[in-house]
C-alpha cells in the first residue's frame, strides 16, 4: 500500500464564500479528512440554545471532553437562529479556546487533512502544525446571501439573510479574537467569480505542485 504524503490545507472566508463547498470537494479528491470548524461554533449555539445552560463554558467543557466530529456533523446546524446566535458566542474567548483545543486533537490524529474556517491560518494552524497551503475565499454579498437563501429552502427573506451575513462578516473581522483575515500567503478564491469546477482546478494546481515538491 502506497502511502500518502502529508497535506494540511487551510482554507478561510466570510460567510456563504463557497469554502465548506471547496472544502468538501479538494478533501474527496484528494482524500483528506475534512473539518468544518464553523460547525464546531454551530453546534455549540445549538446546545445552548436548546438547553439554556447556566455555565456555558462549563456545560461546553462538558460536551466536549469526547465527541466525535461525525456525531456533530450529522446534526442540523444551518437555520437563521443559530448563524444570529453563533455570530455572538464566536467572539467568547473562551469558547474559541475549547473548539480551538477539539480542532487540535482531530488535527493531530491525521496529518492529511483540510480544515475550512475563519482563523484556520491565522491562528489554528500557524505551527504544530503548520499548514502546507492557505486559501482565502471571497464572494460578493449579493451572490453569497443568494446561496444562503437557497440553502434555507427559501424559509427565510432573502433581505434578512443579506442583513444577517452582513452583520455576521462584519464581527467576524472586527472580533478582537482572532479576527478573519487573508493571511499573506493565502491563495484568493473568488467564488463569485468561478463555477465549482473552476474553484477546484485552481485549488488543484496550487495542491499538486505542493504534492510534487
Amino acid at each position: 500500500m502506497v502511502k500518502l504524503k502529508k497535506l494540511i490545507i487551510a482554507c478561510d472566508g466570510e460567510s456563504a464564500s463557497g469554502k465548506s463547498t471547496a472544502a468538501k470537494l479538494v478533501s474527496k479528491k484528494y482524500k483528506l479528512s475534512l473539518i468544518n470548524s464553523g460547525l464546531l461554533y454551530r453546534y455549540c449555539s445549538k446546545l445552548i440554545i436548546s438547553e439554556k445552560p447556566k455555565n456555558k463554558i462549563t456545560f461546553l467543557r462538558k460536551k466536549f471532553r469526547n465527541i466525535s466530529y461525525k456525531m456533530i456533523a450529522k446534526h442540523k446546524l444551518h437555520s437563521e437562529k443559530i448563524s444570529s446566535h453563533v455570530a455572538i458566542l464566536a467572539k467568547n474567548k473562551k469558547v474559541r479556546k475549547i473548539v480551538n483545543e477539539l480542532q487540535m486533537r482531530m488535527i493531530k490524529k491525521n496529518n492529511r487533512v483540510c480544515v475550512e474556517g475563519r482563523d484556520i491560518a491565522s491562528k489554528i494552524l500557524v505551527k504544530n502544525p503548520k499548514y502546507d497551503l492557505a486559501f482565502y475565499f471571497k464572494c460578493s454579498l449579493r451572490i453569497a446571501a443568494n446561496r444562503r437563501w437557497l440553502d434555507l429552502k427559501k424559509l427565510v427573506p432573502l433581505r434578512e439573510v443579506t442583513k444577517s451575513l452582513k452583520a455576521r462578516t462584519s464581527l467576524d473581522k472586527k472580533r478582537k479574537n482572532s479576527p478573519l483575515i487573508k493571511v499573506k500567503d493565502a491563495i484568493l478564491i473568488r467564488s463569485d467569480k468561478l463555477s465549482k469546477q473552476q474553484v477546484l482546478a485552481k485549488m488543484s494546481n496550487s495542491i499538486d505542485k505542493v504534492l510534487k515538491n
